[in-house]
């Protein structure tokens, strides 16, 4: 497996829903806390590292979020099963009959009507979250007391890969963070950056942007660049003009998305250093959707924000694919932004 992807099998396997990223946070923060410079964790959760640059007089953030979407128990029923509610954007279709974990630990399975059973109503119907039960294989007395109301639940899913296509749930944003801490250990190895550079490992990006405008407001950075994995749409029952981005055509920046129009500077150069290095890249062609970009831009007097994404095929589902390619590549266009500054230049 290429050094690159170290870390992204274990990431994506993580469970880490909104408001609960605590061992997704725990297991960065042992890879890279002896790499780093300084780091802190702030009250919203928000892990923070600093390594110094050869010039001091101006800061580069990197942002990605640790969250991924998932469910919350929203009630647990004296039959032995619980019901959930989505925490971010999980449609419904893709839970059915689903493995999932509760706090990483407890396996589950979505319980559904068998298709034999449905009236002709019930077929035509759009599933909702009303009419899903979990179920665990414990009595009501025991499930009472290994399950609480708030507790997390995610996906129960392994990290696959085929040739150059991987498969696994959350690489809506993991594939930022493993970005992030290839980064810290190619410096770590002795590539200097240009400018000081802070890692923001943020939090709730999925349920509102919450822990973006956290980070940016201890850092104050001069500009930042939001490292994402966004939505493909590339499959054969969707429209070609409706594709958002292509697996297999490069890692994706943004000229715009719902709520920001991005720095035109930055995107820019971002499309400069592509094309001078030979490096493949796209641009995402619908604009639905939206990053920490946008909480950037109203955080402080508004920071200039670029965007470098992993396309992700099926994304918020559980079984999300990217192309090895698109990371590789997009990993070498940032470590070309940060190290040589051309983020800032």
């Amino acid at each position: 497996m290429n050094e690159l992807l170290k870390y992204l099998p274990e990431l994506t396997e993580l469970p880490g829903i909104s408001g609960k990223e605590e061992k997704v946070r725990e297991y960065i923060l042992e890879k890279i806390k002896n790499k780093v410079d300084e780091y802190h964790v702030d009250v919203m959760g928000n892990l923070i590292a600093k390594i110094k640059g050869k010039d001091s007089s101006k800061k580069v953030m990197l942002l990605a979020h640790m969250d991924e979407v998932g469910f919350m128990v929203t009630k647990v029923n004296d039959d032995g099963t619980f019901h959930i509610s989505p925490v971010g954007g999980v449609d419904p279709r893709v839970v059915f009959a689903q493995r999932l974990k509760v706090k990483g630990e407890i396996l589950s399975i979505i319980q559904i009507k068998p298709i034999h059973l449905l009236n002709a109503n019930e077929r035509k119907s759009k599933p909702d979250y009303t009419s899903f039960k979990v179920y665990t294989g414990y009595e009501k007395t025991e499930l009472k007391k290994k399950i609480k109301l708030g507790d997390m639940v995610t996906f129960d899913i392994k990290f696959y890969m085929s040739g150059d296509r991987a498969v696994s749930k959350a690489f809506d944003d993991r594939a930022g963070c493993s970005w992030m801490m290839n980064l810290i250990d190619k410096i770590y190895e002795g590539y200097k950056p240009e400018y000081d550079t802070y890692f923001a490992f943020v939090v709730q990006e999925e349920v509102g942007l919450r822990g973006s405008g956290v980070a940016a407001h201890y850092i104050k950075p001069n500009v930042a660049l939001v490292l994402e994995g966004t939505t493909a749409g590339d499959y054969p029952l969707l429209d070609k003009d409706k594709w958002a981005t292509h697996l297999g055509n490069g890692p994706a920046t943004f000229f715009m998305h719902s709520g920001v129009v991005l720095s035109k500077e930055i995107f820019d150069k971002i499309i400069s250093v592509a094309k001078e290095n030979n490096i493949k890249l796209q641009f995402k062609m619908r604009t639905a959707g939206g990053t920490d970009a946008r909480r950037l831009a109203t955080t402080l007097d508004g920071i200039p924000s670029g965007i470098l994404a992993v396309p992700s095929r099926y994304i918020h589902s559980p079984n999300t694919i990217i192309d090895i390619n698109d990371y590789i590549n997009g990993y070498k266009l940032l470590e070309l932004l940060v190290l040589e500054g051309r983020i800032l230049k």
